[in-house]
C-alpha cells in the first residue's frame, strides 16, 4: 500500500511540474513580429477602417469571368495539390498532439512448448494484457511540438487561401489578356484592310502615271508587314487562350470562346489601415503562423535538454486455459515510473536548439520581408491606377485627334496635295494609338486585380 501511495505522489508531482512548464505566449510572438514589421506612413494610419469588397470578381460585371474563376478553383491541379498539403499538415498536427495523451495497447499471445527428446505432453500458455504508457510533459516539450504543428497546419491553410486568391487573380488577368490580343488582332486586320484599299488607289495612280514606282513598292512593303503582324498576333492570341485553358485545367486546344470586348474597369476598392492589411492577407497570416511554429519548436528543442519522465502500467493474465486467463489468481498488475536525464550526447540537443533558434530568426525575417512586399504592392497598385487612368485619358484624345487628321490626309492625298509617305505615317499613328489604348485598358483591369490581391480581399463568390 505504501508503494502505491509513493507512485501516486510521483504522478501528482509530475502533473504539477507539467502545469508549471514554460509556454510561448501569443504576446511574445506579436511583440517579435511587430519589431520586424515596417512602419507605414502617417496617412495610412489615418485611413478610415473599411473592409475589402467580398466577391470582388463580381465587380467586373462579367458572368463569363465568374464562371471561369469557379471552374479554375474546382479543377486547377496546383490548387488541388495545395489542398492536399493542408490535409497532410492537419494530420501531422493530430499526430503531434497525440503524444500528450496516454497510449493503450491490448496484447494477446499464445506459446506452445515441448521437448524433442522426451515424449512429454506439450504445454500451451496463453496471455492477455493491457499496456498503458504516458510520457508526462513535465517541461512542455510535447505541448510545444503539438502547438508548433498546429501553427504549421494553420500556415498551410493560409497558403491554400492565398493560392485560391492568386489563382482567381491569374485567371482574370489571363482572361483579359486573351480578350485584348483578340482585339489587337482586329486592329491589325483593320490596318491590313486599309492598306489593301490604299494599294488599289496607288496602283490606279501608278497606272495613270500620277505616282512613282517608289510609292507602289512602299505600299506593298507596308502591306506585307501588316500581314506578318497579323500572323504574329493571331499566334499570340492562341497562346493566350491556351494559357487560360491550362489555368482552368482544360486541354490547351485554344478553342475557348471569349467575349468581344474588355469589361469595364470597376471603381477602386476601399483601403483599410495597415493592421487590417496584416490580418486579412493570407500570405501574411501564413508567415505569422510560421513564426508561431518556430517559437514553439525552439521551446520544444530547449525542453528536450531536460529530464523526461514516463509512466507505464501493465495488467493482464496468463494461463494454459483461455477460460482461466482472467481468473483473479492469474491476473497481475505493474505500475512503473522511468526518469531519463540526458548526460552526454555529443552536443546533439544543443545543436537542435541552435537550429531552432536560426529557424526562428529566419521566420521573423521572412515575415518582415513579406510585410514589406505587401505594403509595396499596395502602394504600387494605387500609384499605377492613377497613372493608367491618366494614360487612358490622353490616349483616348490622341486616338480621336489622329483619326480626324487621317481622314483629312486621305482626302488630301487623293487630291494630290500630300505625298503617300505622309498618309502612311498618319495611318500607322492611328492604329498604333488604338493598339496602345487597348493595352492600357487591359492594364487598368489588371491593376484592379492586383490591388484587390494586395489588399487581401476575398476571392470567394457570394
Amino acid at each position: 500500500m505504501l508503494a502505491l501511495k509513493s507512485r501516486l505522489w510521483i504522478i501528482a508531482v509530475c502533473v504539477l511540474l507539467s502545469a508549471c512548464a514554460s509556454k510561448v505566449s501569443q504576446q511574445d510572438i506579436t511583440s517579435a513580429i511587430k519589431a520586424e514589421t515596417p512602419t507605414p506612413p502617417k496617412q495610412w494610419a489615418e485611413t478610415s477602417a473599411a473592409t475589402v469588397q467580398v466577391g470582388w470578381i463580381e465587380s467586373f460585371a462579367d458572368p463569363a469571368l465568374i464562371k471561369l474563376v469557379l471552374e479554375a478553383q474546382a479543377k486547377n491541379s496546383n490548387l488541388q495539390a495545395a489542398a492536399a498539403n493542408v490535409e497532410r499538415a492537419r494530420a501531422l498536427a493530430v499526430q503531434a498532439g497525440a503524444a500528450l495523451a496516454p497510449s493503450m495497447n491490448l496484447s494477446l499471445g499464445a506459446a506452445k512448448t515441448g521437448s524433442l527428446h522426451r515424449s512429454t505432453t506439450d504445454t500451451t500458455n496463453l496471455n492477455l494484457g493491457i499496456q498503458v504508457g504516458w510520457e508526462v510533459d513535465v517541461w512542455g516539450r510535447i505541448r510545444a511540438g503539438s502547438e508548433g504543428a498546429v501553427a504549421s497546419a494553420q500556415a498551410a491553410e493560409a497558403d491554400y487561401r492565398f493560392a485560391r486568391h492568386s489563382l482567381a487573380a491569374n485567371t482574370a488577368k489571363a482572361y483579359f489578356t486573351a480578350i485584348e490580343v483578340r482585339l489587337q488582332t482586329e486592329v491589325v486586320q483593320k490596318s491590313l484592310a486599309t492598306l489593301e484599299k490604299t494599294l488599289r488607289i496607288v496602283q490606279l495612280r501608278y497606272d495613270s502615271g500620277m505616282t512613282s514606282s517608289q510609292d507602289l513598292a512602299l505600299t506593298r512593303a507596308d502591306l506585307a508587314t501588316a500581314r506578318e503582324q497579323l500572323v504574329n498576333v493571331e499566334s499570340a492570341g492562341r497562346d493566350a487562350v491556351r494559357a487560360l485553358e491550362i489555368l482552368l485545367g482544360r486541354y490547351p486546344s485554344a478553342e475557348l470562346a471569349l467575349r468581344t470586348s474588355l469589361p469595364n474597369s470597376p471603381l477602386h476598392p476601399p483601403v483599410g489601415v495597415p493592421s487590417e492589411l496584416l490580418e486579412r492577407r493570407p500570405d501574411l497570416v501564413a508567415a505569422e503562423r510560421r513564426v508561431a511554429a518556430a517559437f514553439n519548436l525552439l521551446d520544444q528543442a530547449k525542453a528536450a535538454r531536460l529530464p523526461s519522465l514516463s509512466l507505464t502500467s501493465n495488467i493482464g493474465g496468463s494461463s494454459n486455459s483461455l477460460a482461466d486467463i482472467l481468473d483473479p489468481q492469474n491476473v497481475v498488475w505493474q505500475l512503473a515510473a522511468n526518469l531519463l536525464a540526458p548526460i552526454f550526447d555529443g552536443g546533439r540537443r544543443q545543436a537542435q536548439v541552435d537550429i531552432a533558434t536560426a529557424d526562428q530568426k529566419q521566420a521573423l525575417a521572412n515575415y518582415g520581408s513579406v510585410a514589406l512586399d505587401a505594403f509595396s504592392q499596395v502602394e504600387s497598385a494605387l500609384d499605377q491606377g492613377v497613372a493608367l487612368e491618366r494614360r487612358a485619358d490622353e490616349l483616348g484624345i490622341a486616338l480621336q485627334q489622329t483619326d480626324k487628321a487621317y481622314r483629312v490626309a486621305r482626302v488630301r492625298y487623293q487630291e494630290g496635295e500630300i505625298p503617300l509617305l505622309d498618309l502612311l505615317a498618319l495611318q500607322q499613328r492611328l492604329y498604333s494609338a488604338g493598339s496602345s489604348l487597348l493595352a492600357v485598358n487591359r492594364l487598368l483591369l489588371e491593376q484592379r486585380v492586383n490591388l484587390h490581391l494586395a489588399l487581401g480581399g476575398s476571392w470567394e463568390m457570394n
